[in-house]
């Protein structure tokens, strides 16, 4: 599992967004940060889930959540750029970074007969 290219990408993603996210201003450090780092930590729990499922519907629902979770957190990467909390060039790197994780997810998701 760990070397899957979906958990490898997704590590990646934690390893630059939480020191990033650590350096937001103090008044959206506890709110905006906060959701961030919690979007990522529940996507990777999903994806956790996903591959340590047995039953395809177990797995189908996991894979979903993940999906989920991956909108929410790219909403809120959006809002933190707007707010200047994170730089034009930091969210154009996390952006490549989703990018690449929510292209494995979905075809993950295509593999398994989730998404046509």
């Amino acid at each position: 599992m760990p070397e899957s290219p979906i958990f490898v990408k997704m590590h990646n993603l934690n390893l630059w967004l939480l020191p990033r996210t650590l350096k937001f201003s103090r008044e959206y450090r506890f709110s905006l940060a906060s959701r961030i780092q919690n979007c990522a930590f529940d996507l990777q729990r999903a994806l956790i889930t996903a591959a340590k499922s047995s039953t395809p519907d177990a797995r189908a629902t996991a894979l979903a959540q993940a999906d989920i979770e991956l909108a929410e957190l790219r909403a809120h990467l959006r809002l933190a750029t707007e707010l200047k909390a994170l730089d034009a060039h930091g969210y154009a790197h996390v952006a490549r970074l989703t990018e690449e994780v929510g292209r494995l997810l979905g075809g993950w998701q295509k593999k398994q007969g989730i998404i046509g």
